[in-house]
């Protein structure tokens, strides 16, 4: 294999592993950190936000869901309504 073949995998590994791991974020275009330890990056997730109406109906599936950012040191979940943003490192 050659000398490129080996740094294009390399960058490609590296790549993949940042993009599931945990990251950086940005909430309307302003730098998320961790209100309770200061910390930058977080791992990314969803919750459901069930309504009582729609549960009783058996349909907690039509809820909205938010974004939940979870600090990566201390693991404080922070909550959004609004779409976040994923900062790439460069």
């Amino acid at each position: 294999m050659s000398n490129g073949a080996k740094r294009f995998f390399k960058l490609f590994a590296k790549n993949i592993k940042e993009s599931m791991g945990a990251g950086q974020y940005q909430a309307n275009g302003i730098n998320i950190s961790c209100v309770h330890c200061q910390y930058g990056k977080f791992e990314h997730g969803y919750a459901q936000l069930n309504t009582a109406f729609l549960s009783f109906l058996n349909l907690d599936f039509a809820n909205r869901s938010a974004n939940i950012l979870t600090c990566h040191r201390c693991g404080y979940i922070h909550w959004f309504n609004k779409d976040i943003k994923r900062v790439k490192l460069i």
